[in-house]
């Protein structure tokens, strides 16, 4: 089973995938999402977002500039102000 993960700006949907975890730098600390979290909403501070593929993967680091994430049945949703 995998989770949904979706990446937007403002300007285009920059990736929409199924992957295994994602961490996201949250305004009140990082906070790691795996299928099936509990519904969940969060702003985003300028950091990195790391995906796991896979459990136990190296993770793929994407440099992100502010913006909201939501945790919701379908999955997580990022929307960034900005992706580097």
């Amino acid at each position: 089973m995998a989770l949904h993960f979706e990446l937007v700006t403002p300007e285009k949907l920059v990736r929409s995938e199924e992957v295994y975890q994602v961490v996201v730098p949250g305004t009140d600390g990082d906070f790691g999402v795996l299928e099936g979290h509990a519904p969940f909403m969060s702003t985003v501070r300028d950091g990195t977002i790391q995906i796991y593929a896979a459990a136990g993967s190296t993770p793929e680091v994407i440099p992100v500039q502010g913006g909201f994430a939501e945790v919701n049945e379908k999955g997580l949703t990022v929307l960034a102000e900005h992706v580097s």
